[in-house]
């Protein structure tokens, strides 16, 4: 699975790079940008089903198919 952050609904809030910081750090604006290129692995998805979950905006997501166990 991969992670994005939807720009255009992000406002800043900061909340995915305090609640997965190996998945997200901040721009220079203090909004939310993807550290991660590529697949996640598992403690960087565990981080970011975190944030999708507690992001106000619903802005960020979770693309992609779940890993196989």
């Amino acid at each position: 699975m991969r992670v994005i952050i939807d720009s255009e609904l992000c406002t800043g809030h900061g909340r995915c790079y305090v609640l997965a910081p190996l998945a997200f750090g901040c721009d220079d604006s203090g909004f939310g940008a993807v550290t991660v290129s590529g697949e996640l692995d598992a403690d960087q998805l565990r981080m970011a089903d975190l944030a999708v979950a507690n992001c106000p905006e619903r802005a960020v997501l979770l693309i992609g198919t779940e890993p196989s166990a």
